[in-house]
């Protein structure tokens, strides 16, 4: 068992708190307020970043203190949103949230991973018609096998984690997000991924 802080009590961050309760870890899941989010992050093991990927930096700096030789698992994304709320470009092009958390907060092992997909498979990768693929950055490889086995925790085969390199590979899984707003406009708002077929 793990004791694992949520940031963010959203569709993600209810959808993976949820599921890693079910599996066995004790989690606490914080809401908003800076208060929560820093008792949350006091007492855990690992923490999970489900907050909106705009603001994310600026709520992860103000917890520097409690995330101090913590894993931070980054799941979200950084977006500058159009009209219709949608994902219309990225917010640190040429970089990523994760390389900007990575940097701001050098005491912490931060890890991006299930950014590339709907929410609703990130806790049931199981339930699409061809494996998905979560993909792992992060520059701590003891972070990323903890990491992985979160993962396993959540329904992930092994051999559907691909392990991308240090936290600069993060550039490459966040602009993923630029095919949902295309992927939902074609298709619905339907559970899909990135997958990596070989």
């Amino acid at each position: 068992m793990t004791m694992i802080a949520v940031l963010g009590n959203g569709r993600v961050g209810g959808s993976l708190s949820a599921a890693l309760a079910r599996a066995g870890h004790e989690v606490t899941v914080a809401d908003r307020s800076p208060a929560a989010a820093a008792d949350a992050a006091r007492t855990a093991q690992i923490v999970i970043n489900a907050t909106p990927g705009a603001s994310s930096l600026e709520r992860l700096l103000a917890l520097r203190e409690e995330l101090e030789g913590k894993i931070l698992v980054d799941v979200s994304n950084a977006t500058v949103d159009g009209p219709d709320g949608l994902p219309a470009g990225l917010l640190y092009p040429g970089s990523s949230l994760g390389r900007q958390l990575q940097d701001a907060l050098p005491g912490t092992r931060v890890v991006k991973t299930l950014n590339t997909m709907l929410y609703t498979v990130m806790t049931a990768p199981t339930t699409l018609a061809h494996p998905p693929t979560a993909f792992l950055s992060g520059e701590d490889s003891g972070a990323k096998q903890v990491v992985r086995g979160l993962l396993e925790d959540l329904g992930w085969d092994r051999d559907w984690v691909t392990d991308l390199g240090g936290i600069e590979t993060a550039q490459a899984a966040e602009a993923a997000v630029l095919f949902v707003p295309h992927v939902i406009r074609s298709s619905g708002f339907a559970p899909f991924a990135v997958s990596i077929t070989r």
